[in-house]
């Protein structure tokens, strides 16, 4: 597999989490999986399609399975990091280096390949739309690079942008909140960005 510069950058960011970053590389680099970055984070592909994506946490490193509820997970290492809302997403975490059993691990990358190769996947439900709040609305009226700027975000973004105003509950705040996003919003800057 053709390694990717900006993982090796990644990982060296990465400091408390480097060589265990290094050993889940590796094993990635060792199958037919394409190496790329998405959302920040090295993520791992057959066919265009995401099959796994690395990260490193404050407490722990781990892998996600994009497609891991299909996995047997015999071993019982897959959690999943959100009930209720998490489809098809699985977690498997490590504390440590030692914690990190490379054929345990190529075991579940290889059956995750074999799963995407199949077309086993949970295709994500189409969200409702959303009603853009009044504020907003004027804004874009006002502006219309604000507007054009706003549509330029992917739907879960525009999501987030308009539940952070809809949720405050008092009139002021929510134009608080409307001035506070303006700027973020001409700058091309999710509300939650810096969190990704």
């Amino acid at each position: 597999m053709e390694k990717n510069k900006s993982v090796k950058e990644f990982i060296i960011k990465k400091k408390h989490w480097k060589k265990e970053l290094e050993v889940l590389r590796s094993i990635m680099l060792s199958t037919e999986m394409k190496e790329t970055i998405k959302w920040g984070t090295p993520v791992y592909t057959v066919d265009d399609k995401n099959v796994i994506g690395i990260g490193a946490f404050k407490s722990y490193v781990g892998i996600w399975f994009y497609q891991g509820v299909f996995l047997k997970d015999a071993s019982k290492k897959l959690i999943n990091a959100q009930e209720g809302k998490t489809k098809g997403l699985r977690q498997w975490r490590f504390n440590a280096l030692d914690e990190i059993d490379e054929a345990l691990v190529l075991q579940y990358v290889k059956e995750a390949i074999q799963n995407q190769k199949e077309g086993k996947e949970i295709k994500p439900e189409k969200s409702k739309d959303i009603e853009t709040p009044m504020e907003l609305l004027s804004a874009f009226q006002e502006n219309k690079n604000l507007k054009r700027s706003f549509d330029n975000f992917t739907p879960f973004k525009q999501k987030e942008f308009i539940e952070y105003i809809t949720s405050a509950k008092r009139e002021t705040t929510r134009f608080s909140r409307l001035e506070k996003i303006i700027p973020m919003i001409l700058q091309g800057v999710g509300i939650n960005d810096k969190y990704r």
